[in-house]
């Protein structure tokens, strides 16, 4: 059996590492993840990519799980004599042994290697257990167009999520690069070729909705014979962890599971989604979203430890053998 996730960072590696969990460690299942690189950007001359890194991390064994990003055991003396030159960027949270990372890949981009190449080469290390791909080799950045003191302009999401911690007012978020953008080499023939396709609780809007921004994946998804099942990021209303309220309400979606899954729409009216999963407190409120086409299952959502998260991915996988098409 082929599976293929659809992730973000935080929650999608939480996500998948339960589903890692529920298939067993090496999985007998051949796992691939999709990664978001929409949240990517060169900064003080690197190439950082932070969900993949995440993902990368948090599967290999090398996260810091109090923070949910970057690295164990890590210490930030190079941000803070990059801040005390007043180099611009210091708001990022660099870290020493993620710097480490960051510098392969920026030698590997330069040297002529794609972003799939790299990933692959630095996952050698990590040994996630599971086929980890960027969404595209090309370049995309979600930019964030604000207005505040400064006026109106646009900045790179990563900024106003840290720098601004999403204070600042977003009026619309632009995926650039994605209309031109092509998915990784392996992305496409993933998706048209896995028995089942799973979207995380990630960010359905900078994370989830970044890779639905490259035409050519949202295409192979309505076309893939295999079920498409999603997982809810919001729990009664509310995102666990990150803006994806703020978000939501940017582009006019209401704040709840019920409206996300019609946000991705259903297979049947050329959407995403053949089955949503919600949180139980939100079982009521999802139930008539059958009407349209997208089949519903309910159990808690809240990620407190793996095997919570394994519950969570063995019944997106149920849900998914209920709608098969």
């Amino acid at each position: 059996m082929k599976i293929v996730v659809l992730a973000g960072g935080h929650g999608g590696a939480r996500y998948t590492r339960g589903l890692r969990a529920e298939l067993g460690n090496p999985p007998a299942t051949e796992i691939t993840v999709i990664g978001n690189t929409a949240d990517d950007l060169v900064l003080h001359g690197l190439n950082i990519c932070p969900d993949l890194d995440t993902l990368m991390y948090t599967l290999g064994g090398g996260l810091a799980e109090d923070r949910g990003w970057g690295r164990s055991d890590e210490t930030f003396h190079a941000n803070e004599e990059l801040a005390a030159y007043g180099v611009p960027g210091s708001w990022f949270g660099l870290g020493d042994r993620d710097l480490a990372t960051h510098l392969v890949r920026t030698q590997m981009l330069t040297a002529g290697y794609s972003l799939t190449d790299v990933t692959e080469a630095l996952c050698a290390r990590w040994l996630p257990g599971v086929s980890l791909l960027p969404m595209s080799d090309d370049r995309v950045e979600t930019h964030v167009v604000v207005n505040d003191d400064e006026g109106q302009r646009a900045i790179h999401f990563q900024e106003w999520w840290i720098r601004y911690q999403a204070k600042s007012r977003a009026e619309r978020f632009i995926y650039v690069g994605a209309p031109e953008a092509q998915p990784g080499p392996e992305v496409v023939p993933a998706l048209m070729n896995a028995d089942c396709i799973l979207l995380a609780p990630s960010n359905p809007v900078v994370s989830i909705g970044a890779i639905l921004s490259v035409p050519a994946i949202t295409s192979a998804l309505k076309q893939t014979p295999a079920p498409i099942v999603g997982v809810s990021p919001l729990i009664s209303g509310r995102a666990v962890r990150g803006m994806a309220e703020q978000c939501l309400s940017t582009i006019g979606v209401p704040r709840d599971a019920a409206s996300v899954a019609r946000h991705y729409g259903s297979r049947q009216s050329d959407g995403v989604l053949d089955g949503w999963l919600v949180d139980e407190q939100d079982r009521d409120a999802c139930a008539d979203l059958a009407e349209d086409g997208i089949a519903t299952s309910a159990l808690p959502l809240l990620m407190t430890d793996v095997n919570a998260a394994a519950t969570i991915a063995s019944e997106s996988l149920r849900l998914a053998d209920r709608v098969r098409l």
